[in-house]
């Protein structure tokens, strides 16, 4: 075991979450109500990760990377349950786990990204930016919605988070962003990613607008 492993909580979900983003949680079974009355009373945080595929209910095999979240916003309902929002904060990697409570527990180490050279990756981080801005601008525009008024992040890895948790992609995708160590890496798959949506959502308002011309004609 890891000098530096630390023991956490478990909360697996159909979810993948990314530090620096906020999850919305409404807690209601009886063995995470009792997580988030102990991690709220030690102020301590919890582990969110994804539930594998072939788990089954009360017995969830987490994948081995999640991420840590602060209890932020928490309420209590009148009949014992919770509604919060988890604040992603580090990676972490499980080392082992046990059900030593109702809930699932496990020791863990924190997971990083690796040192790369900053003009590559700020290079990267542009093009992301740019195309990803574009993609949320399309998206308000495909719903109707106004202007976007959204910051992106600054911070090349903050960014790569930023995108893979927004981006409308299958679970086990999001788990393999969030598994990398390579900012660079998730910034290139990304930037790849969007490059192929930006053109689709932009085709699919092209028609849609068609399609309402000829409507009003008609």
């Amino acid at each position: 075991m890891s000098a530096t492993a630390i023991e956490l909580p478990l909360f697996p979900l159909n979810v993948v979450l990314f530090p620096g983003m906020v999850l919305p949680l409404h807690i209601f079974e009886p063995r995470y109500r009792q997580m988030i009355t102990e991690c709220s009373r030690m102020d301590k945080p919890f582990g969110i990760v994804l539930a594998q595929p072939t788990s089954t209910p009360m017995q969830e095999v987490p994948y081995a990377i999640g991420t840590m979240a602060e209890i932020r916003d928490l309420d209590r309902l009148e009949d014992g349950r919770f509604t919060l929002i988890a604040m992603g904060t580090q990676r972490f990697r499980i080392l082992s786990q046990h059900r030593k409570k109702p809930y699932l527990s496990g020791f863990v180490e924190m997971y990083e990204d690796m040192k790369e050279p900053m003009e590559a990756v700020a290079h990267y981080a542009k093009q992301a930016h740019a195309l990803f801005y574009n993609y949320l601008e399309l998206l308000l525009e495909a719903t109707g919605q106004q202007e976007l008024q959204a910051t992106l992040p600054d911070v090349p890895e903050d960014l790569s988070y930023f995108i893979a948790y927004f981006l409308d992609i299958a679970d086990d995708q999001k788990q393999q962003f969030l598994e990398m160590t390579s900012t660079q890496q998730r910034l290139q798959e990304e930037i790849t990613i969007l490059r192929r949506e930006v053109p689709f959502v932009r085709q699919m308002l092209s028609k849609k607008v068609v399609e309402d011309d000829h409507s009003m004609l008609n």
